[in-house]
């Protein structure tokens, strides 16, 4: 009975020495964002719509388009379909194999047949898996599958967050043409009306030189505008899966408001990530794919037991072949280990450990730039909200200013080059209340893919 169990002692120590020795990553989080203005908590994780938060139709309707007809995302999701059949290709090495053959010939001379055989028979093999050859092959494979799908999951964010990024972005750019085409307008009607003080003697040639450098201003800004429309609504057509001039544009607003987004950021805590970033969960599949491969590599260093056997007839005629007596079977077994092939196998195993260390080197820095975006997402949206107060302010005084100084020239009371001044600053304020504003929504953007699609 001592003999039993110190011989199953040895085993134990024996199947435990497969095991190979793995580093976890290293993920120290904070307790909370350095940036965030919520309290620690557990939120609510919308795994849904979250461009919707906007409350704009027309995004709702691009976005959705371009999750059906993108073809990153086709090809990501056939990608995945590729790999689920992968696994069932890995998984059929260490199942048992049947196979069957049929044979018939005949030998002929010039006046009868010299010669007739026909066989028929079967065969099965099987290598059976003692040291976790399967099981880490099943790991690894479901590890590659899971891999695949986040990456899918994180393709889809990217895109409807491009999709959202390049539509706010064509909307920043209908308003700058907006206001050039508007202040294009009215500084032709103030150069014709300096053109005709000019003409009874209320005004100088300078006046009017400047009056007319204005509108030439203007009008070199608005086909630059005007292109880059064009380019973002390309770019959007390509986002969609659509070529541009199947693109329906349809615009649901002239300006962009700051009314629906929402004020707080429930960002909760750094290790919400770890469970909703698509990339860092790709990254932790990747992970597990690799230890597979790691205790894979490991298996094929111990012995393996393939099983076979086979069975058959043989005989001269079709009728004698099925007769009793003519059938025949065997079956065998063998066990090979390896002995010595000048440390091949143990260098696979550690070309391995190499790769599994990578691995963790790549999501320990997956979560390091995860916790930088947000970080970077909060304190941009902070920023930008105190310089759009800034801003509005700015541009109200400045339209105040610029109908004042129209009004003391009209009267005699200014020069012109005051006017040129305070139209110039109406024009770079109004520029950039827009890009301000468009800035947010595109911060938002951000931030919500930072989170892992919304919170």
């Amino acid at each position: 009975m001592k003999r039993y169990l110190l011989i199953g002692g040895c085993v134990m120590l024996f199947l435990g020495g497969c095991a190979p020795r793995f580093y976890p990553p290293k993920t120290d989080l904070a307790p909370q964002y350095a940036n965030s203005s919520l309290e620690v908590g557990e939120v609510e994780l919308r795994n849904g719509k979250w461009w919707c938060i906007f409350g704009d139709r027309v995004l709702d309707s691009l976005v959705e388009r371009a999750l059906k007809a993108n073809r990153n995302l086709a090809q990501a999701a056939f990608r995945v379909e590729e790999v689920r059949h992968t696994m069932r290709v890995a998984r059929a090495a260490y199942l048992p194999s049947v196979g069957g053959s049929a044979s018939a010939e005949a030998e002929y001379d010039k006046t009868r047949t010299t010669g007739q055989s026909y066989s028929l028979g079967g065969s099965l093999s099987w290598e059976i898996s003692l040291f976790g050859a399967l099981r880490n092959t099943n790991r690894q494979a479901r590890a590659r599958i899971e891999s695949a799908e986040w990456a899918l999951k994180g393709m889809q964010l990217s895109v409807a967050a491009e999709v959202a990024t390049t539509y706010f972005t064509l909307l920043e750019y209908e308003r700058d043409l907006e206001i050039a085409t508007r202040s294009l307008h009215l500084r032709e009607r103030s150069a014709a009306l300096v053109d005709s003080l000019f003409t009874y003697g209320f005004a100088d040639g300078v006046a009017l030189s400047q009056a007319q450098s204005l509108v030439y201003s203007a009008q070199t800004d608005i086909p630059h505008f005007r292109h880059a429309v064009e380019q973002a609504r390309v770019s959007l057509s390509v986002l969609l899966g659509e070529t541009p001039e199947k693109t329906i544009w349809t615009l649901s607003r002239e300006y962009l408001p700051l009314d629906s987004l929402p004020r707080e950021i429930p960002a909760g805590v750094p290790s919400d990530l770890l469970r909703r970033r698509p990339d860092i969960v790709q990254s932790h599949y990747e992970l597990l794919e690799a230890a597979a491969g790691v205790g894979l590599a490991r298996s094929v260093r111990f012995p393996s037991i393939k099983l076979t056997a086979g069975g058959g007839a043989a005989s001269s005629s079709l009728k004698e072949l099925t007769q009793e007596g003519w059938w025949t079977w065997n079956a065998g077994g063998n066990i090979l280990m390896p002995i010595f092939n000048f440390g091949r196998l143990r260098r696979v195993e550690q070309a391995a450990m190499s790769r599994y260390k990578q691995a963790v080197c790549g999501y320990e820095q997956q979560v390091l730039e995860a916790l930088s975006e947000v970080e970077t997402a909060l304190t941009a949206i902070e920023e930008q909200r105190r310089q759009i107060h800034s801003s509005s302010e700015l541009m109200m005084a400045n339209a105040e200013i610029a109908r004042m100084t129209r009004a003391l020239y009209r009267s005699g009371f200014s020069n012109y080059l005051d006017v040129i001044d305070a139209e110039r600053s109406l024009y770079s304020s109004q520029m950039q209340q827009v890009n301000l504003r468009a800035g947010q929504y595109i911060n938002y953007i951000n931030l919500i893919k930072a989170l892992g699609g919304g919170w």
